[in-house]
């Protein structure tokens, strides 16, 4: 079975690993695996050396990347072509831009050529909300819901965002929609515990500073101002606890985000540490993972913390309320879950209180962190991710 996977920029994040890994391990006697991919934008980090490291060599559309442009026209006739040359069984899509080019130019090449083509999109996560005004949001609905029509099956990466994107947004089938949870590679973090002094040491941590960390492009949808509010909110405070913060990743609002926390005046509490390729060093360090985000499909970074047994703060938005687990006790302005604990968006209140809550209770953190690491070893790894999608491939009608 030939498969040509489409994403539109292999830029820092989940989605880069995820198509990265499938590319390469769909390749052999049963299927063959071909990846087309567009430009990083300036702002992003490039993500081109995880595919070297892997193996994979991608087929690069320079004219396709996130935001819409004319060039789209140009990706879009590459792309096609490229179909015609590859003659694949399945044209699989991740993320919104290649979703609607890849199935475009798959459309188009299935009806001028008549040819028998399967179709799949995953949903890494969506734009319906949070990202855009009503009408550019409108129009990415619509786009969306035309191409649900064309499309054989539907991903989602949480049956949180199944529901959403179904179920609420009303786009495609409920038959069309299968869950397929992220994978990870497991093997890094398995030694967490000899490396917890490592960033502690390297940016001069106290023994008894609890260290909060966000991990992240540093964007807007993440709303990493709402983690500088709280970090304002503690320094102004008389917790009986001492906090650090630590910002890990980059992004087009670096800048602005240090000049916001040099005027809260936090900015001797939060350390900006930029893009980090150490993930089984920095996670290792950290006492609580913190996320602020408005909008999410399932995030890396939480599934990353509970593989090295970390607790977490997060705010209760997409696929994070799969992640967080069923409510074991309501607070005030937050929500001690199984696996962490949930705050509703943009509650700066909510967020401070969480974090103090859980800074407070060592035994807490270890009890979350536990059952955590148990939750993705047994649902997370890379392998399961392969053979789920293998599965789903052998089962295309």
């Amino acid at each position: 079975m030939k498969i040509v996977r489409i994403i539109a920029r292999l830029n820092v994040g989940g989605p880069a690993r995820h198509v990265v890994w499938l590319t390469k391990n769909l390749q052999g006697a049963e299927f063959q695996s071909v990846l087309l991919t567009g430009s990083v934008p300036d702002g992003e980090e490039d993500m081109s050396y995880f595919a070297r490291e892997n193996s994979v060599a991608p087929v690069y559309i320079e004219e396709m990347s996130r935001e819409l442009s004319p060039k789209d026209i140009v990706s879009l006739w590459k792309v096609f072509r490229r179909i015609v040359s590859e003659k694949p069984d399945v044209i699989h899509t991740h993320t919104a831009k290649a979703g609607t080019i890849g199935r475009v130019a798959g459309f188009f090449y299935r009806w001028l050529l008549w040819k028998n083509l399967k179709m799949v999109h995953t949903y890494h996560g969506h734009v319906f909300h949070s990202y855009y005004g009503k009408r550019k949001t409108a129009l990415f609905l619509f786009i969306e819901r035309s191409l649900a029509r064309v499309t054989d099956k539907i991903i989602a990466i949480s049956a949180q965002q199944r529901a959403e994107i179904n179920e609420k947004f009303g786009v495609g089938r409920a038959a069309q929609f299968e869950v397929v949870e992220l994978g990870i590679d497991l093997a890094p973090f398995s030694e967490s515990e000899a490396k917890k002094n490592l960033l502690r040491e390297e940016i001069g941590a106290a023994p008894d500073e609890i260290l909060v960390g966000f991990v992240g492009r540093l964007t807007e949808i993440k709303n990493i101002p709402l983690l500088l509010q709280a970090a304002k909110n503690y320094k102004e405070g008389a917790a009986a606890v001492k906090l650090k913060f630590v910002v890990i990743g980059d992004g087009h609002m670096r800048e602005t985000l240090e000049r916001e926390a040099a005027e809260l005046n936090v900015a001797d509490i939060v350390l900006f540490l930029g893009n980090r390729n150490d993930t089984d060093v920095f996670y290792a360090g950290l006492d609580i993972v913190a996320l602020t985000s408005l909008n999410e499909g399932t995030p890396l970074s939480l599934i990353e913390a509970m593989a090295n047994g970390k607790s977490f703060v997060s705010t209760a938005v997409g696929g994070v309320v799969d992640l967080l687990g069923a409510v074991r006790e309501e607070k005030a302005n937050f929500k001690i879950c199984e696996r962490g604990i949930g705050v509703e968006s943009e509650n700066a209140g909510g967020l401070y209180e969480g974090l103090i809550y859980l800074a407070k209770d060592e035994t807490l953190r270890n009890e979350l962190g536990g059952r955590g690491r148990e939750f993705v070893r047994n649902n997370y790894s890379k392998e399961r991710l392969t053979e789920d999608i293998i599965n789903l491939y052998r089962n295309l009608n």
